[in-house]
């Protein structure tokens, strides 16, 4: 207990500097000293909060346990029976105070992009894809963000092979971070004549959207080619030098775009998608370094596996990581997220706890 005291103590004691800091006119006169105090205090307000919370359970508990010492056995009753409560009171607290004391994740104010491609199921993997980028859509739509496509590459039948989009907005990839791995659907398709349950996937990556300050990136290490673009588009798309190839030189990432009509455009788009990348690649290479034991236990990591699964006959999705099973299917693919998503965050929730007191 007494190590969760110092840590909430500490907090309490950041909270109360960050709050005279903006009480200073110098700097609550100044919008860009004002702006990232504000926004460390708002961080540390709702641990700050449940820390006193808890030291007023804690004296709450003290004066419980000195009515024990009365002579009159009704108070002493009473006070057995509050600090029952108040042991159940502090036994969630403490799980709540751990957990807002769990380090933040720098990428959850970011924006993300989205990368959804067809897997194993052929044309129905297509389909698939764009029903699970058309729940995303909605969702951010609720959420009141901004989907912007990137690139898309579709299919003959009205799926897609391929699509990367930005998602902007309020801890998009906070909400959305969860989301990367192996997605499987299971339903019978439109060209099925004998009504058997096809199975097919669909891989979601997400990356935190780069920014200029995120990642630095040489000219001179870049390759950029244009090419007349292909497939579907307006009169100049597909008549003009408008799409762009970018290559990374070191790394050998390849971005193109194509779905602009001005090169220019295509090209900005390209960039965004090449940063987020390299600063997805720089992050995973040095969480490798940190923690390189513990990834060789979990194996290939999320992106390799199946974490949902889509069952349509049944109306059922499951989330094979939080364990969970909603049976209210059309719901969720128009957009209906947040139930899945906010048990998918308590289930890594949970593992970040046990990860930090096995530590």
């Amino acid at each position: 207990m007494q190590n969760l005291l110092d840590k909430i103590t500490a907090v309490a004691e950041r909270a109360a500097q960050l709050e005279a800091r903006l009480a200073q006119p110098e700097i609550a006169a100044n919008p860009a000293a004002y702006g990232p105090i504000a926004k460390e205090l708002a961080a540390l307000r709702p641990a700050a909060d449940a820390a006193a919370s808890y030291r007023k359970l804690l004296q709450e508990v003290d004066d419980a346990q000195g009515m024990l010492a009365e002579e009159d056995p009704e108070l002493r009753a009473l006070a057995e029976a509050e600090l029952g409560e108040l042991a159940a009171q502090r036994e969630s607290l403490e799980l709540e105070i751990r957990r807002l004391l769990l380090p933040r994740d720098p990428n959850d104010e970011k924006n993300a992009i989205v990368e959804i491609r067809a897997g194993t199921g052929g044309d129905e993997a297509a389909l698939f894809a764009m029903d699970l980028f058309r729940m995303y859509t909605r969702y951010a739509e609720k959420r009141g963000w901004k989907v912007e496509p990137l690139s898309m590459s579709e299919s003959g039948v009205g799926g897609l092979k391929e699509v990367i989009a930005s998602f902007r907005g309020d801890q998009v990839f906070q909400r959305l971070k969860h989301e990367r791995g192996v997605h499987r659907v299971q339903r019978v398709p439109a060209t099925e004549s004998q009504g058997r349950i096809h199975t097919s996937t669909v891989t979601v990556a997400v990356l935190p959207e780069a920014e200029d300050v995120d990642v630095s990136i040489d000219p001179a290490d870049l390759r950029i080619d244009v090419y007349r673009s292909s497939g579907p588009g307006g009169q100049s798309v597909n008549t003009t030098d408008s799409a762009v190839r970018i290559t990374h030189i070191p790394s050998g990432t390849v971005v193109q775009c194509q779905d602009e009509k001005s090169q220019h455009k295509n090209k900005a788009k390209a960039m965004k998608v090449l940063r987020s990348r390299i600063l997805q690649r720089e992050q995973e290479r040095a969480a490798d370094a940190r923690a390189s034991e513990r990834r060789a236990q979990v194996g290939t990591g999320e992106r390799s596996e199946k974490i949902r699964t889509y069952n349509f006959p049944q109306s059922r999705v499951t989330d094979h990581r939080a364990g969970v099973t909603l049976h209210r299917l059309g719901e969720i693919v128009e957009g209906e997220l947040d139930e899945l998503l906010d048990a998918v965050q308590t289930h890594a929730n949970a593992q970040a706890l046990a990860e930090a007191g096995a530590a």
